[in-house]
C-alpha cells in the first residue's frame, strides 16, 4: 500500500468521526488506567457495566485499595479473568499511593512497571488521558492493519512500529480510535461489512465480501 492511499483512508476516517474516542467509561485518568487494565481480553461493554458500579462507589487509588481483593471482585466477578485482574488493580494502587502521590504517572516506564499494565495499556493511557501521539495495537488494528495491507505486520509490535513510520503526525494522536472502532464495527473478524465500508476502494484486502 502506498503513502497517498493511507493519507486518504485517514482522511476519510477522520470526515467521518472528527472527536473519536474510547468506549470505555471514565472520567479521570486514574479510571481511565483501571479501566484499560480490566477489559485485557474482555469487551468494553462488560467492563463498563462492572465500573458502574464500582466507581460511584469507589474511584481513587485509596478507595480501591480499602475494598481489597474481595471486595474489588465482587464488583468486577463478571468480567474474564476478574481473580487476577483484582489482584492487580489493588497491587496498582498500592504503588500509585506509594510512589506516585495517587495519581497517574505520564511515563510510559512507570506506566508499565504498574501490574497487569502492558504496552498497550500504557499507549492507551498515554493517549487518551494525556493526548501522547502513541498507537496501541488491539486484535482489532492488528486485523485491520493486516487484511487492508495499511500497516502489515507478523506481530503487534511489528505492526505498531510500522504504524507509527507510515501515520503521518496530524493524524497520530486519533489514528488508533479509527482504526479499533472500524476493526470493532466494520471490518469485523468472520465476515467483514466490506459492502458498507467507507474504505473499500482503498482496502488491499483479496477476499473482499458483499
Amino acid at each position: 500500500m502506498n503513502q497517498a492511499k493511507r493519507i486518504e483512508i485517514l482522511t476519510r476516517l477522520r470526515d467521518n468521526n472528527p472527536t473519536p474516542t474510547t468506549e470505555l467509561a471514565f472520567s479521570s485518568p486514574f479510571e481511565l488506567l483501571i479501566s484499560v487494565l480490566l477489559s485485557a481480553q474482555a469487551t468494553d461493554v462488560s467492563v463498563n457495566k462492572a465500573t458502574a458500579k464500582l466507581y460511584p462507589i469507589a474511584n481513587t487509588p485509596e478507595a480501591i485499595l480499602a475494598l481489597g481483593v474481595d471486595g474489588v471482585k465482587e464488583y468486577i466477578k463478571t468480567i474474564g479473568l476478574f481473580n487476577s485482574k483484582a489482584e492487580n488493580v489493588i497491587k496498582t494502587c498500592r504503588i500509585l499511593i506509594e510512589k506516585h502521590n495517587s495519581q497517574v504517572p505520564e511515563d510510559r516506564a512507570a506506566l508499565e512497571a504498574l501490574p497487569g499494565v502492558g504496552r498497550k495499556t500504557a499507549n492507551v493511557v498515554l493517549n487518551t488521558a494525556f493526548g501522547w501521539p502513541t498507537i496501541a495495537v488491539d486484535t482489532h488494528i492488528f486485523r485491520v492493519c493486516n487484511r487492508t495491507r495499511f500497516a502489515p505486520g507478523k506481530t503487534v509490535e511489528l505492526v505498531e512500529e510500522k504504524l507509527l513510520k507510515v501515520v503521518p503526525a496530524e493524524f497520530k494522536v486519533d489514528c488508533h480510535h479509527w482504526l479499533i472502532l472500524h476493526g470493532r464495527y466494520t471490518c469485523i473478524a468472520r465476515k467483514p461489512r466490506c459492502g458498507s465500508c467507507l474504505i473499500e476502494d482503498l482496502c488491499e484486502f483479496k477476499e473482499k465480501t458483499e
